[in-house]
């Protein structure tokens, strides 16, 4: 015997496993489940999403029969801090979630130009693979001084360099450069970072480059020219032994040479010694022969 047992859906629960799914600079892609199994009929939800930064808030509707919704919310900022509200249109219990949108991207290719009284920042526009990013924005740019152990805010610019002034000798210094902060520093870009000890000599940066620049000079072209000398000689000997070993071939093959036959006739071991045949051969002594011993 069994039972079929119906449960009364209470709308009074709140979405359940709300999550996000993924997060982009202007979009997040939040999911959740519906507050009870297999729905009978279009459920509607209240999305409140409230920006933690701007202190703002925006409600958007959905309305599904789904047991999982899936919901992308747009217009987002990018580095923003947002706090997700999900729950049934008639304010039932609510589900939550905290998302953070990813941040502008860092901009490229920042490198330091060096003159006499300061230094140059250079970078790439951020505008040229960021959409999102408009120029009057503009850039801040920190430095921090590893000897002292300090960060200092060097000032903002809508232009793609900046000049930096008053170094001092025999420091260190790290250089970030990234899309300027709003709202109290709140929404930043990912910084851009570059090492700086070119005065670490206590010299002249540009009198340092040049020295160094001398002094391998005069190390590697001396080292250069003695393997180019090596090489050479090596050469040289090689061909004329070359040289030595073709001609005492030739003039061995041409010794035994047979015009007769057309070919060179070499001889084995066994046939050493042949000129010695006609030489008198000593087979004895004679007893009439009287020997003489000293």
């Amino acid at each position: 015997d069994y039972v079929v047992v119906k449960m009364i859906p209470d709308n009074r629960l709140p979405p359940r496993h709300l999550h996000s799914v993924h997060t982009g600079k202007t979009f997040a892609v939040i999911k959740w489940e519906s507050p009870y199994d297999s729905p009978d009929q279009d459920m509607l939800y209240a999305v409140a999403v409230k920006d933690l930064v701007r202190k703002t808030d925006k409600i958007y509707k959905v309305k599904t029969r789904n047991s999982t919704v899936e919901y992308t919310i747009k217009k987002l900022e990018p580095g923003g801090k947002y706090h997700v509200i999900v729950q049934l249109g008639n304010m039932s219990k609510e589900s939550s979630v905290k998302i953070s949108t990813v941040p502008l991207s860092a901009p490229d290719a920042l490198k330091i130009i060096t003159e006499n009284d300061h230094i140059l920042l250079f970078w790439k526009s951020l505008a040229l693979k960021e959409s999102n990013f408009n120029e009057s924005r503009g850039y801040e740019i920190h430095m921090f001084d590893s000897l002292m152990n300090i960060t200092a805010y060097l000032g903002n610019t809508t232009e793609n360099f900046f000049k930096v002034s008053n170094l001092k000798i025999g420091h260190n210094y790290s250089f970030t450069v990234q899309a300027r902060c709003l709202y109290s520093g709140q929404m930043c870009g990912e910084p851009a970072t570059l090492l700086y000890d070119e005065l670490g000599t206590g010299e002249d940066s540009s009198a340092s480059k040049t020295d160094r620049s001398t002094d391998v000079a005069a190390i590697v072209v001396p080292v250069l020219f003695l393997l180019l000398v090596t090489l050479g000689i090596g050469f040289v000997v090689l061909y004329m032994r070359h040289r030595r070993l073709q001609n005492s071939f030739t003039a061995f093959a041409n010794s035994h040479y047979s015009s007769r036959l057309g070919s060179a006739i070499f001889s084995s071991g066994d046939d050493l010694g042949d000129e010695d045949d006609e030489a008198p051969m000593i087979t004895g002594f004679s007893d009439d022969v009287p020997m003489v011993i000293a």
